[in-house]
């Protein structure tokens, strides 16, 4: 019965809100308001009709934004009166395909409490693997398209029994409208293949896998986004076979353990680390490891971090709890630098002869997704590898980017798409410099196209020619515009932020196509988003065999030395010269002084080589940005440590002086760990010079670190507390990585503002 104070309003609510639980939320929401109507998904948003008491529907409207579920983001909520249709309940009605406005997708989640209860109770979900709920499980991997219903995710084709039905259906259970619901009696099932025939039996597989791990096997286990190697990382041959199946060399390894208090045995952990690892993220959260730690030393290959993360889906609890020991390295699957392995077929094809088993099952995964990387510095937590877990979780920007596809870079590369003023990135994709990386790329942004209903308007990419991000793109009649591949770093970092006006940039890599046609990664900018100046920078030193120059940081010492002491430095007492033939030596001062195959870079990336390879820690790179993380590996600090090296601050940075200084420091028995502290604080204070320097000239206030350097623990969490001091608002990256996989982010905002102005 309609009265004064009964109420009828539609409302809608925009956000990360399907496959969050969103609508059983609401359904119990409206219930325990005693209100009526319905609610749906829509592909831009969920709708809410709502009729009752106006002080409970006000009430109901708080509610919403107060108790929302913890992993759903309400971005907007938007109500309007309505007609009063005298509904007698409230019900969840058919989703509606209605507009290529899209609303977020939910990335996947790690196995909740409740769910583990499940899988370790008596029941149809005793022991079973793709137990899930409302509050956890699978999201981004499994979906086809918008909206988020069962029908458009790979459970499609898993129709539920009664008994999960009825749990689907129920106002009370936690698995109402859970759209993966499924428990052994109806849903997707494990099949292990070994040489001896295939299981499908979980007790027996649980068993044979924990027996070939033991014995120092190793097992590939498809997991939500893809499949992983597993075997023991206290079997020194066990580790050395998995490299070899990988082709991975000297990289380091993963680890995931079965509890916090296993990880504490080994690794140094804060609140705030703890807190990473237990989150429904789950990712690899990259950890000290304890002083008194050896055991894990083929894992890590030396460096004094390691990669550790806790089991996020039923099996790998299962698995744990079966193993006597208390961790498992698990990593992705794949050879080299290939994508991860996500295919039944394939994985038996490729890894049945290297591996003992293979673990596969009959779901299918729809968006392949690595293992996400962060490490907290400075009490924040930093993205490095972003993907499960955050893919394809949007960043909300301060401008219009409807119809802009972003392409990203040439190494860990991900795409980004503009919605609105949202930019939806992609999965981790990698290294397009693989052929079937490239084809994961180009099928992730077909597939992006088609989830968001998204149509490029504008192509923004990279300023080299040769990337395939660029080339990918040459013959699309699509307009185009290429960004500088550092001012994109910078905006990535000011986007995240949500800055907009001016800052001081600091953009620190290893490589990336400058205006001048040299190879920059040393880059000092004022710039906003859509224009820079580059104001100082590295001085140029020649590559000497150009990428060779990249995997044998020798080169670069050798570079570095002759351009700060002629050919003197030859005569030195320097101990890692001895470990190269003079001959090549010699060999390659030729090819610089003729100019042969010596592209010219202001990379600080190779400056860190350079150090690295002069204090013998790595002369030849086994694996990407190995030479750098072993400097910072040795770097200790005390609180008499905060000397630094002498520089030429210019319109080129000269480190002659620091390269001359530290060569004397290497003679004299200097402490390669007080060596690298030294080199570090000398990069720390050039960035603090530059930027006094520089607000002086500009009155710039705001500093901006950005670029796979500032994946330097050591080096970003002094120059980002020093720049603070000294009274900057300084931006760093959190959100998204600060090395190419948030290149695109950059890219995107650059491009907008300019089709703006």
């Amino acid at each position: 019965m309609i009265t004064a104070e009964t109420e009828a309003l539609d409302i809608m609510v925009r956000g990360r809100i399907q496959g969050v639980g969103f609508r059983p939320f609401i359904y119990r929401l409206a219930s325990a308001h005693n209100l009526y109507g319905w609610v749906n998904n829509q592909t831009s948003h969920v709708r809410i009709h709502i009729e009752g008491d106006e002080k409970n529907i006000h009430s109901f409207i708080n509610d919403i934004k107060a108790k929302a579920p913890s992993i759903s983001v309400i971005d907007e909520l938007e109500t309007v009166a309505s007609t009063f249709e005298e509904f007698k309940e409230f019900s969840i009605i058919q989703s509606i395909n209605s507009s290529d406005d899209v609303t977020e997708i939910s990335p996947d989640l790690a196995v909740c409490d409740d769910c583990l209860k499940d899988i370790n109770s008596i029941g149809r979900r005793n022991h079973y693997s793709f137990t899930n709920c409302t509050n956890c499980g699978p999201r981004f991997s499994i979906i086809n398209e918008l909206p988020y219903d069962r029908s458009n995710t790979a459970m499609s084709e898993f129709q539920m029994c009664r008994e999960c039905l009825e749990e689907y259906e129920s106002l009370l259970n936690r698995r109402f409208h859970a759209q993966p619901n499924s428990c052994s009696y109806c849903g997707p099932i494990f099949t292990m293949t070994t040489p001896r025939g295939t299981s499908t039996d979980i007790n027996s597989i649980l068993t044979e896998c924990t027996e070939i791990i033991l014995s120092g096997g190793i097992a590939a286990i498809k997991g939500i986004g893809g499949f992983h190697l597993a075997c023991n990382p206290f079997n020194s041959q066990a580790v050395a076979e998995l490299r070899t199946v990988k082709n991975r060399d000297n990289r380091p390894l993963a680890v995931m353990f079965a509890t916090i208090k296993e990880i504490r045995e080994h690794a140094i952990v804060s609140d705030i680390e703890e807190e990473s690892l237990k989150s429904v993220r789950a990712p690899i959260v990259l950890l000290k490891l304890r002083p008194d730690s050896t055991v894990f030393s083929d894992v890590t290959s030396g460096l004094n971090t390691i990669g550790c993360f806790l089991p996020y889906t039923p099996f790998h609890h299962l698995l744990l709890k079966n193993l006597s020991i208390s961790a498992m390295v698990l990593t992705s699957a794949n050879i080299s630098s290939e994508p991860i392995e996500i295919d039944n077929i394939s994985a038996i094809q490729r890894f049945s002869g290297l591996c003992q088993a293979v673990l596969g099952y009959n779901r299918d995964i729809q968006n392949r997704t690595d293992d996400s990387v962060v490490r907290i510095i400075n009490g924040k937590e930093r993205v490095f590898r972003r993907s499960r877990g955050w893919a394809p979780e949007s960043i909300t920007v301060n401008t219009d980017v409807e119809g802009i596809l972003a392409t990203g870079s040439e190494l860990k590369t991900c795409f980004c798409m503009g919605k609105g003023n949202k930019a939806v990135l992609s999965q981790h994709i990698g290294d397009l410099k693989n052929f079937e990386t490239f084809e994961f790329y180009k099928s992730s942004i077909n597939r992006f196209k088609n989830l968001y209903r998204f149509n490029p308007s504008l192509i923004a990419h990279d300023l080299h020619p040769d990337y395939l991000s660029t080339r990918y793109f040459d013959n699309s009649p699509i307009p185009k515009i290429a960004i500088q591949h550092h001012h994109a770093h910078i905006a990535s970092c000011m986007a995240e932020n949500g800055v907009s006006d001016s800052v001081i940039g600091f953009s620190f890599d290893g490589t990336g196509l400058g205006d001048d046609g040299y190879i920059w990664g040393g880059e000092i900018l004022t710039c906003n988003l859509v224009e820079y100046d580059r104001h100082f920078h590295f001085s140029y030193l020649p590559l000497p065999g150009g990428d060779k120059a990249v995997n044998e940081p020798w080169r670069m010492a050798v570079s570095a030395l002759y351009s700060a002491t002629g050919r003197d430095f030859i005569d030195m007492d320097l101990p890692f010269l001895k470990q190269i033939p003079a001959s090549d030596v010699e060999t390659l001062l030729n090819i610089i002084d003729r100019k042969i195959n010596t592209p010219l870079s202001s990379s600080t990336g190779r400056l860190f080589d350079a150090v690295s390879a002069m204090l013998g820690l790595c002369l030849y790179s086994s694996f990407d940005s190995e030479a750098p993380m072993r400097l910072e590996a040795v770097l200790e600090v005390t609180p008499v440590i905060g000397e630094y090296y002498p520089f030429q601050l210019g319109e080129e940075i000269s480190l002659n002086p620091a390269f001359r200084s530290i060569a004397e420091d290497i003679i004299a028995g200097i402490p390669a760990t007080l060596i690298s502290a030294k080199f570090h604080n000398t990069i720390v204070e050039i960035i603090c010079a530059a930027s006094a320097r520089l607000r002086t000239a500009t009155g710039i206030n705001s500093a901006a670190l950005s670029g796979g350097v500032f994946m330097n623990g050591y080096l970003l969490g002094k120059a980002e507390t020093r720049l603070t001091d000294m009274g900057f608002r300084t931006l760093t990256h959190s959100k998204v990585p600060p090395n190419d996989g948030g290149l695109a982010l950059g890219q995107l905002v650059i491009a907008a503002n300019r089709k703006r102005s």
